[in-house]
């Protein structure tokens, strides 16, 4: 059953919700008795799925059921991906990154420090510039590699090639 009210002064605006709405043409709100059901989000983790339900508060149970068996369909397919163990793990520090480098042989032919932080980006090792630079000059002081250039010009090449490395003695 719908009632109608009719106002005095006209409303400059139209408003509406779930439940009622003004007509700005006739001045009236109109109320039903019946209102849109509210919507329910719904969060389901199972295995390495993730999934959100939005639906009617009527049909949540019948939602979820459903994603629950179209799941259970599936799960024969699904590979869960299996963390490394902690000692498995790569924590390298730059200093670690840069040798690995050297003993590869990366610094037989000469290098600038973008050519140096490009390839250890590249490795999947996102240090800051400043970083990597400093930790080539503490490398030149050790003798491992040789530095030639002037100041923001610099490259870097190794000194002496690691002594296990294939080809050396």
């Amino acid at each position: 059953m719908e009632s109608a009210v009719q106002l005095e002064q006209p409303v400059p605006f139209v408003a509406s919700s779930n439940s009622r709405i003004l007509d700005n043409r006739r001045n009236t709100i109109q109320m039903s008795e019946t209102p849109t059901p509210a919507s329910v989000t719904v969060r389901l983790k199972r295995g390495a799925w993730e999934i959100e339900i939005t639906t009617q508060e009527g049909k949540v149970q019948q939602a979820v059921e459903s994603v629950l068996a179209g799941m259970a369909s599936k799960e024969p397919m699904l590979v869960q991906a299996q963390e490394p163990e902690a000692a498995q793990r790569r924590f390298e520090t730059c200093r670690g990154v840069l040798l690995t480098m050297w003993k590869e042989g990366w610094f037989a032919s000469p290098r600038a420090l973008s050519e140096v932080h490009e390839e250890m980006s590249r490795r999947g090792y996102h240090y800051d510039r400043t970083a990597v630079s400093h930790t080539l000059v503490d490398l030149v002081r050790e003798g491992s590699l040789f530095r030639d250039g002037s100041m923001r010009n610099y490259t870097y090449v190794q000194k002496h090639p690691f002594k296990g490395q294939p080809g050396t003695s």
